[in-house]
């Protein structure tokens, strides 16, 4: 616990965005909601999860915060998990933050048509968000996908064109909030035409949404 003593005043105000890292090219923003005196924190879950969401208390994940030109992460050790809402995640940092020149996977988009395609099964869904490095869907019934399962995914961006890559699901889980359905996590294996691709999507998709506040005077 002394770690998480010494690491706690370098972290940033509450409120401020953050990223739970749930496997490679998945990062899922989050916000901090509270620092304790003891050195833990708290963080908002995910919203395709009502607990740990395949992290056990114990169980290590990292989490980062951008500030101007840099990408702060912090390795944690998740304490406990809230079974009812409003859903948060206790966190002690296993270590002092360390600033990281990797590049981070942009995320945006949504409602695109999503196939999944296993071995055993393939499933039609909606896209919540994509990156080079994963997605995230929602599909309408129950499927039998399962984390560790490997897929194929197809993709419909757009004027962007259809992209297909391979993957592997991370975590399935009901959707949140008493939604039908499912939500799908899964990172992917994408080639540099297709990350372009996504790279792509994603921009013109921030670009939208950017025009969209401006017209509705939504900062």
């Amino acid at each position: 616990m002394i770690a998480a003593v010494t690491a706690v005043t370098d972290l940033p105000a509450v409120g401020t965005p953050m990223f739970l890292v749930l496997g490679e090219g998945v990062n899922v923003r989050s916000r901090l909601d509270s620092v304790d005196d003891d050195g833990t924190f708290t963080v908002t879950a995910p919203l395709e999860t009502a607990g740990p969401g395949g992290i056990e208390p114990g169980g290590s994940l990292d989490v980062f915060w951008v500030p101007p030109r840099t990408r702060v992460v912090l390795s944690t050790h998740l304490v406990a998990a809230s079974d009812e809402a409003p859903f948060r995640w206790r966190l002690a940092p296993a270590g002092p933050p360390r600033q990281s020149n990797r590049r981070e996977y942009v995320r945006g988009g949504g409602g695109a048509a999503v196939r999944l395609a296993t071995e055993d099964s393939e499933v039609e869904g909606a896209l919540l968000d994509i990156s080079e490095g994963g997605l995230r869907c929602w599909i309408d019934e129950p499927a039998t996908l399962a984390p560790g399962d490997k897929l194929r995914a197809t993709v419909a961006l757009g004027a962007e064109g259809e992209i297909e890559a391979s993957g592997t699901i991370l975590t399935v889980r009901e959707a949140p909030h008493g939604d039908p359905g499912q939500h799908v996590i899964a990172t992917l294996d994408t080639a540099e035409s297709v990350a372009r691709m996504i790279r792509l999507y994603v921009m013109n998709w921030e670009i939208s949404e950017r025009r969209l506040r401006q017209d509705t005077g939504v900062l």
